[in-house]
């Protein structure tokens, strides 16, 4: 992730809510060029391809990402002293020797590792599928891989894939899994390219002679080998492809090696970060929930739950469950997908803060799914917020100002309501109506017992019960046919 290079512990301790008017530095929308070395599959498919292939992942708003590897040992300290920034960068953050950052393999023997209770974990909080780090900027392989020995199998202690475990468990579980690959940065390959941090000199950023290298080598001796085990060696999985951090090296030309590669499998999704001007399927807002989405494209927000991705044993400012809650909302109500992270520790155990939000989570969907899964976006759209006459954002744009009243979602018979404040009249008030409205009730009465509707002008009045059926989120259904 890039979150080392956005300050991300600051711009979170001021945002309850985790909603930025703006996108950030290197999360915007890719532009389709007129030509690819290669054409990927997104080049060449009809739009009736494209969403029978994004079907699943556009119904499934839902889904767990993890970050897991060599630096959960370390978990932010090294050499006694706590290292800033996000948990996975530790060695970049640390300028940690490449022989030094390798010495912790032995060390690494997550016992405590369970795929079964994982995969039921994400199943509980109502996760549709699972995206996990098979290799990140460190260069270590979660996954046995014949094409480079520093990897769980071979390098430590532990011996086991837990890739494969959790491919299994994906399968019996009925939960779609995706891997995430750093195809760009390899801090501990020769010629794996690196982010600028620190006083690391440019052109490539490397702090140890052991990492210089030529790019395209890499390229071909570890990462498209290794990109060729993930996509042939686990079954019916990846169902996703997450690619992230793309230099300037990712060339078009070495770009369409990879997606030679992918086109191969034509129900893969991936995402806008592979480089090399290929735009992939998905948006990627980091951190933050885009003010409007991006209406006619594919996104999703990838977030933590607290400042780091990676496991850091300081890191305990978690968000509350009522924040995890309408950030899925909010996101849900704009078209997007929630890619919510938990961070293992190095025996391979969530967080229980982590495990104990998602448990809420999935209470609160095991009710209200209904309003989340299969939607589409809100048909209103002034509900999520306005951007400001006066103030503006860090990039001298009018800044959003986020409303927390309301949001909606909608099918094709029905629209929701997801009301956070209740109000204090018993009534819910629409100022418009785009679809004729034949009744309404709250989605956690099993009754679903009638709720007295008025026309109002061009709205609509709905005489609610005197109090809120959840804290978090009340759903309000109208039933309607299209006008």
């Amino acid at each position: 992730m890039k979150l080392l290079q956005r300050s991300i512990a600051v711009a979170l301790a001021g945002a309850s809510l985790a909603v930025a008017s703006a996108q950030l530095e290197g999360d915007k929308i890719n532009t389709k060029p007129t030509s690819h070395p290669v054409p990927s599959i997104q080049d060449t498919e009809t739009k009736a391809q494209r969403d029978a292939r994004m079907q699943w992942w556009r119904e499934a708003r839902f889904g767990m990402f993890i970050h897991w590897g060599l630096y959960s040992i370390p978990a932010g300290s090294w050499n006694g002293k706590q290292v800033p920034g996000v948990g996975e960068w530790i060695m970049n953050n640390a300028s940690i020797p490449v022989a030094d950052y390798k010495a912790l393999a032995p060390k690494f023997n997550p016992t405590a590792f369970n795929a079964h209770d994982i995969v039921a974990l994400a199943k509980s909080a109502g996760m549709k599928y699972i995206v996990i780090t098979s290799k990140h900027h460190d260069g270590f392989a979660m996954f046995d891989s014949k094409a480079n020995k520093f990897n769980i199998v071979d390098a430590t202690p532990y011996h086991r894939d837990p890739i494969r475990e959790l491919a299994e468990e994906c399968r019996k579980q009925g939960i779609k899994l995706g891997f995430y690959y750093s195809q760009d940065q390899d801090w501990t390959y020769p010629g794996g390219a690196a982010y600028k941090t620190g006083d690391h000199k440019p052109p490539k950023y490397h702090w140890d002679k052991a990492q210089d290298g030529d790019y395209a080598t890499y390229l071909h001796e570890k990462a498209i080998p290794q990109m060729k085990e993930l996509l042939t060696n686990y079954g019916d999985a990846p169902a996703v492809i997450w690619f992230d951090t793309p230099t300037d090296d990712m060339t078009p030309k070495l770009a369409g090696e990879i997606v030679a590669l992918l086109n191969k499998y034509p129900k893969l999704i991936w995402n806008n970060r592979l480089g090399g001007t290929y735009m992939g399927d998905t948006e990627t807002p980091e951190q933050y929930i885009p003010a409007n989405g991006y209406p006619g494209k594919d996104w999703e927000s990838c977030m933590t739950m607290n400042d780091t991705w990676g496991f850091k044993s300081d890191d305990t400012n978690f968000k509350s469950t009522e924040t995890l809650l309408r950030n899925l909302i909010d996101i849900a109500s704009k078209g997007g997908n929630y890619l919510l992270n938990i961070g293992p520790d190095s025996m391979g155990r969530v967080p229980a803060p982590e495990s104990e939000r998602l448990h809420a989570m999935g209470k609160w969907l095991d009710v209200n799914g209904e309003a989340i899964y299969g939607t589409t976006p809100t048909l209103f759209g002034d509900e999520a917020g306005s951007f400001s006459r006066t103030e503006k954002g860090k990039d001298g744009k009018p800044k959003f100002i986020a409303s927390w009243k309301w949001r909606s979602t909608t099918k094709a018979d029905k629209v929701y309501i997801e009301i956070f404040e209740w109000p204090a009249d018993g009534v819910f008030h629409l100022d418009k109506l785009p679809r004729q409205v034949s009744g309404a009730y709250l989605l956690a009465d099993k009754s679903h017992r009638a709720l007295k509707t008025t026309r109002s002008g061009n709205g609509l009045d709905v005489q609610l019960p005197s109090m809120a059926l959840d804290p978090i989120a009340t759903v309000l259904v109208l039933k309607t046919s299209k006008s």
